[in-house]
């Protein structure tokens, strides 16, 4: 039996898991660290806490399984969240500017209004919002003295959180193309930085990362993890339709975690969307033409429950919610938005904030957690909705993963509002499996259309909600959605 590993380096906690080469989990070890909001529009992480809790994984994973045993390591990890470095003492600059972080908008506002890179842009597939890399780079070396002159030493490293793990495991600075294609700064179609915008920014190319296939060689884990190759990095989202073997045009995924992803497979072609997605790049595997996908992004799917535990605490534990909105019948004619930092796909209005609406005196906490739960369903609706317009076809199935996948009461309602079959693999963790897997392809030169690995026991959740009810619920939503925008 040979062994493969992945570090999934999510958004509030970092893993380390081993999967045997039938795709079963051997052995894991996760780790939750520190989330900052030094103010209200900010979150940060603590970049070394980040390497700690990496670190300490391993070891724990280490102490029960010989990592001897390791073939190769695939890196996943949460995309878009910025850190700053020195490249000569390895100490970051400031902590790591989280993708949820919206203090930026000035900044993406600013470069809206310039038409001379409008076209440059557009090259990178994405909009132009506080989510992507760019306007935090911006803000970076606008208001950290320290990165300004450390720039005209070329002394400064700016990444994504892969490359902060490649380096600290390493010592050099690479990236993979899915996490460069979501930095607002790459060029999809020629696969390189686009200059014109780091120009404009002035943004030396030599303080971004060696952008790699994502399916290649990283080189060797020094200190730790014996001397293991690294041969696949992937942005978590990426990963996971790898991991959901969605090898081919069309296949469509959606992960429920801190957020909601949606990605469909769009082959080899580039899809720019119409209805308010992303392109990005979904995998390319050495030397091949890169997969393409388009994108729906959410930004909170399980955050919001976390906000009732921890914000409201109306519930004790995240699990618990399920329980209380299970205890009505409906949603009472409760609808909730939870704009907390704008909307995304496909409405990408930065000025929108959470809304709670339908309230009566008949409204308690069961209503107000159901809705919780089903806002993530009709965000996701959206997305998929969107997808179909953009490709002009209708999925008959939606494959999932994540956390919130083992909510029963809202992958029903999932079903119910999409009108589409849902399936869940068995893996729950297929985005670190989906990393494992593109290192162990990699290593052993695998066809990706010979991918026999098979999936035990998938569960599945069937539609069973009429047509006028759908219908309804969607009309109510639409309406609470508008409340939520344009709100600062």
């Amino acid at each position: 039996m040979e062994y493969f590993a992945s570090i999934d380096q999510g958004t509030t906690s970092s893993r380390f898991i081993v999967f045997d080469q039938n795709g079963n989990v051997e052995d894991q070890h996760q780790i939750e660290f520190n989330q900052y909001f030094p103010s209200e529009n900010c979150v940060e992480h603590d970049p070394e806490e980040i390497w700690d809790s990496v670190v300490k994984t391993i070891n724990e994973v280490s102490s029960r399984f010989d990592i001897k045993k390791i073939k190769s390591l695939g890196i996943t990890n949460q995309r878009e969240t910025t850190i700053a470095w020195s490249k000569s003492t390895g100490k970051p600059f400031y902590n790591a500017i989280v993708w949820q972080d919206t203090r930026t908008q000035d900044i993406c506002e600013e470069i809206m209004k310039d038409e001379s890179i409008r076209n440059d842009l557009s090259k990178t597939g994405l909009p132009v919002a506080t989510y992507f890399s760019l306007s935090k780079i911006i803000w970076l070396i606008k208001n950290v003295p320290e990165i300004k002159t450390s720039l005209d030493r070329n002394d400064v490293i700016f990444g994504t959180i892969d490359t902060w793990i490649i380096y600290k495991l390493t010592g050099t600075f690479q990236t993979d193309v899915t996490n460069a294609s979501r930095t607002l700064m790459f060029d999809i179609e020629s696969l390189r930085w686009n200059e014109n915008i780091l120009n404009k920014y002035n943004i030396p190319v030599d303080s971004l990362a060696n952008v790699k296939p994502s399916l290649s060689e990283f080189g060797f884990s020094k200190n730790i993890l014996n001397e293991i190759p690294i041969t696949a990095v992937m942005g978590d989202q990426q990963a996971s339709l790898f991991g959901q073997h969605c090898f081919t045009k069309g296949n469509v995924k959606n992960t429920y975690g801190t957020g909601c992803f949606a990605l469909t497979n769009t082959g080899e072609d580039i899809v720019y969307s119409k209805n308010g997605l992303l392109t990005t790049i979904a995998y390319q595997y050495g030397n091949d033409k890169p997969n393409y996908a388009i994108e729906g992004s959410v930004a909170i799917a399980g955050a919001g429950v976390q906000w009732l535990r921890d914000n409201l605490n109306i519930i004790e534990t995240s699990e618990e919610i399920e329980k209380i909105a299970l205890s009505v019948k409906d949603n009472g004619g409760v609808y909730f938005v939870p704009a907390f930092s704008g909307l995304f796909s496909p409405h990408w209005d930065p000025t929108a904030r959470g809304v709670l609406v339908g309230l009566s005196r008949h409204s308690n906490k069961h209503h107000i957690s159901r809705a919780v739960l089903e806002s993530v369903a009709y965000q996701s609706y959206e997305l998929l909705e969107s997808m179909e317009k953009d490709l002009g076809i209708t999925f008959n199935e939606l494959k999932v993963d994540g956390g919130m996948v083992e909510n029963n009461l809202l992958m029903q309602f999932q079903a119910d509002i999409l009108n589409k079959n849902i399936v869940a693999r068995e893996i729950k963790e297929i985005t670190a499996y989906g990393a494992a897997l593109a290192s162990y392809i990699f290593l052993n030169k695998i066809n990706i259309n010979e991918v026999d690995i098979k999936f035990n026991n998938p569960s599945s959740w069937a539609p069973n909600m009429n047509t006028e009810t759908r219908k309804n619920h969607l009309t109510k939503w639409n309406k609470a959605i508008e409340r939520s925008k344009k709100w600062i």
